[in-house]
């Protein structure tokens, strides 16, 4: 390898003897080549051929027999086996055979050592004592694991393995841990040994508290409480404005819409952590001081939690029924369900308008009510709108606007269970099954990532699925085998049965647990431990009363959602501003501030719309009728236009990025670094260009612009920037050029202004042209590609 030209090619020459044979085998390591030596001397010693071989098949079909399906057809069962072998190649093991590894801190670490301050005490026989949680870790069994795609797996990659790999999740969740000890925070997207924040969320929580859930021992519970905690109260990625108004606005951050939604769930699981604590610490022991200041906070952090969870009702719009992005302390206009921008996490208004996973029950009553709720489920399934707006490879597996091949998606076909209408659950599961798998190389509809599209495959084929990680429950939806066997870690065989079942024969018409009538439409993780028959008996046609009950989450309802309001966010003369809730009864209250003049400063009681004439800050928040709880607190900024300017676009900005029109390069309003906080103009691939009228002629001193970069999201500044005006907008005389030199190797967001002085002229036209510096240069990932300009304002003094 050249380490001074970066050329990682290598060129080999070797003696062979008469058979020409050549004998390789590779070690690696992540440490040293130390490490990788005594990896191949422990993992691959000699050079017996067959016998890895031979292992390596064993190895995998020890695994793969953790579920054993019959009396399917062969396309199924190679679709079965191949999913299963899917959700297990990763994650993978990241140490060394002597325990070392690379921790987040940059320092190689031992996996049978632990931290005591700052110096590291080997562990007597590699077992890792607890005293606060009198648990042990048995250490010399354990692994440190990397890639953990966590925004896709904790759906379903995860609960699997809760059912059918124990032993890892426990190596799972304390490899959480040390990341967090090492790196400052648990993991989101770890690849590595590096943490890459490529999704969003901080779903490891949801790992954690499905683990917990399901009682599963071997790490400490209250460290893990604790560094969940710590990733909730952290301020980037949106999370200081979700924490201080209960959402997300596109002002703050991108994907608003989504990591709201997910940041609520999160919540939702810390939680349910929360309570957990509190139910094992309150039992059983004995009172005193300390154990109940302890019980107190854990109290006080429960409600914390519980008011965070139900966060996702502030980007409810009761108008449209569906979650949409906010602007300004209102709902961003206009709105199409089925547009992808960047308020969402590679999905549209349509896939997550379902994502309240921990309170289906709150989203139908949202919805308006079962009836509309199912309404909107079919809608979603059969609508013939299609996508639109930005490109967005990764939506695909589609039927309507449900998109199977990516997951925001996956759990939505469950949702009918929610409504007491299973059978079209069970219709849309086979389709799903049926359709998007198949034994092909093009086999999947979407995206692998890391097993989470074959884990849900292995779980809807056994007949069941969990909307909601973390309760320890499985939604029940329609088996593809006439028998599937669980061999569970704990000796116990767990048994689905449905000798019925058919290309036909898709609907459940009742259910029994070991011989009795089970009425639910879920079955729960104590069920399958405890190892058992459960049988179906299925039928051609829908059933909607095979189950008696159906599952419910918990309704959050202490704190009302905060208000919405609305008004010109730049007016000319006036504005009419009006605030809504989203519940009718609730009581609105609200203030003025006038910038100092303090007009109307005082709080006073919403009774309908009103005027304002000056620029304002309008602050508003809700009082719950039933038990006089009230929101956060939510504000909207109205500006005056300074003046009556009108500007023509030469150049047609693209439709993702057009800060609220063509007035938008004169309004005054100015773009944060957010570069989709819907102030900035977007231009890929061409010249900037366009003409602002003054109305009149008029002095003029000096000209500018203000442009955004952030080089890795392919936005740059201008290479140059050039001036023209004129009286009578036909003949125009250029007055400035501006060279920005800015740093196209600078990838952060940064905004700066650029301007000039200028001999006083008298002009009525100004026409603006910024030009790109052509095609995007080779060190960079779209090499080759077109580059942006965002520009938010043209400054004229």
């Amino acid at each position: 390898a050249d380490g001074e030209t970066g050329d990682n090619s290598f060129n080999f020459g070797f003696d062979t003897d008469s058979t020409g044979r050549l004998l390789v085998k590779v070690a690696i390591s992540y440490v040293s080549i130390e490490g990788a030596r005594k990896n191949l001397e422990a993992e691959l010693p000699g050079w017996d051929f067959d016998k890895v071989r031979a292992d390596a098949k064993a190895a995998w079909n020890k695994e793969l027999s953790k579920i054993e399906v019959s009396g399917g057809t062969d396309d199924q069962t190679t679709n079965f086996y191949t999913a299963l072998y899917h959700t297990m190649i990763h994650p993978n093991v990241f140490n060394d055979v002597d325990g070392n590894y690379i921790g987040h801190d940059r320092q190689v670490q031992n996996i049978c050592e632990t931290k005591t301050g700052s110096s590291k005490l080997k562990t007597e026989n590699c077992v890792e004592k607890n005293a606060s949680s009198q648990s042990s870790v048995p250490s010399s069994q354990s692994q440190q694991y990397s890639v953990f795609s966590l925004w896709d797996t904790f759906r379903a990659a995860h609960p699997l393995y809760t059912i059918i790999d124990q032993k890892r999740t426990v190596d799972f969740i304390n490899t959480f841990i040390r990341i967090y000890e090492q790196g400052g925070r648990l993991p989101v997207w770890e690849l590595w040994g590096e943490e890459t924040d490529t999704m969003i969320g901080y779903h490891a929580v949801s790992v954690i508290a499905d683990a917990m859930s399901k009682n599963i021992k071997g790490f400490d519970y209250e460290k893990a409480y604790a560094a969940a905690k710590h990733s909730a109260e952290l301020d980037h990625f949106g999370l200081a404005a979700y924490k201080k108004r209960g959402y997300i606005s596109s002002e703050d951050e991108n994907e608003s819409v989504s990591k709201t939604l997910e940041y609520a769930y999160n919540d939702w699981c810390l939680m349910s952590m929360g309570a957990m604590l509190f139910n094992q610490r309150s039992l059983g022991t004995n009172r005193n001081p300390r154990n109940d200041a302890y019980l107190k906070r854990l109290s006080d952090e429960i409600e914390h939690y519980k008011r965070r969870a139900g966060n996702f009702e502030n980007l409810f719009d009761t108008e449209t029924r569906f979650f949409r992005p906010r602007r300004n302390g209102g709902f961003i206009k206009p709105f199409a369900p089925e547009e992808v921008t960047f308020h969402f996490t590679e999905g549209n208004s349509w896939q997550y308008s379902f994502f309240v996973p921990h309170d289906v029950s709150g989203l139908i009553q949202l919805m308006g009510g079962t009836e509309k709720f199912v309404g909107k489920l079919d809608e979603l399934f059969t609508t013939k709108t299609k996508l639109s707006g930005r490109e967005q490879p990764d939506i695909t597996g589609l039927m309507g606007q449900y998109a199977h091949g990516n997951e925001p998606s996956h759990h939505i076909a469950y949702l009918y269970n929610y409504a007491a209408v299973p059978s079209k659950t069970q219709q849309r599961v086979r389709r799903i099954m049926d359709e998007f798998y198949k034994p092909t190389p093009d086999g999947l509809i979407g995206n692998e990532d890391c097993g989470q599209l074959s884990a849900w495959y292995v779980l809807s084929a056994s007949g069941f699925y969990p909307v909601l990680p973390g309760d320890g429950r499985y939604d029940l939806g329609t088996p593809l085998f006439k028998q599937i066997v669980f061999n569970l870690e704990n000796g116990k065989k767990f048994v689905i049965r449905a000798p019925k079942v058919s290309q036909r024969n898709i609907y459940i018409n009742s259910a029994k647990w070991n011989g009795r009538r089970h009425p639910a439409s879920y079955i729960t993780h104590d069920q399958i431990r405890a190892g058992g028959i459960f049988e179906f008996d299925m039928i051609d046609r829908p059933n909607d009363k095979a189950f008696s009950s159906y599952s419910s989450s918990t309704v959050f309802r202490d704190h009302p959602a905060v208000p919405v309001i609305d008004g010109e966010r730049v007016f000319k003369d006036e504005t009419v501003v009006t605030i809504r809730s989203l519940n009718p009864r609730d009581r609105i209250t609200y203030s003025i501030d006038n910038y100092g003049e303090e007009f109307a400063r005082k709080t006073q009681t919403y009774t309908g719309p009103f005027t304002i004439s000056e620029t304002s800050k309008v602050e508003a928040y809700v009082t719950s009728p039933w038990n006089g709880a009230e929101s956060l607190k939510v504000e909207a900024q109205f500006a005056r236009r300074e003046n009556d300017w009108a500007v023509k676009i030469i150049s047609p900005y693209s439709s993702q990025y057009t800060g609220g029109g063509d007035d938008a390069i004169i309004d005054g309003l100015r773009g944060t670094a957010n570069f989709a906080s819907g102030e900035w103009q977007g231009y890929q691939g061409r010249t900037f260009e366009a003409v602002i009228d003054l109305r009149k002629e008029t002095g003029i001193r000096s000209v500018g612009g203000s442009f955004l970069q952030v080089a890795s999201s392919w936005i740059w500044m201008p290479d140059r920037i050039e001036f023209e005006l004129s009286s009578d907008g036909v003949n125009f005389t250029r007055v400035a050029e501006i060279k920005p030199g800015f740093s196209q190797q600078e990838m952060k967001s940064v905004t700066k202004e650029f301007r000039q002085s200028i001999t006083p002229t008298t002009a009525r036209y100004v026409r603006v042209k910024a030009y790109n510096f052509g095609k995007i240069p080779a060190w960079h990932p779209g090499a080759g590609g077109d580059p942006w300009i965002f520009v938010d304002e043209i400054l004229i003094n």
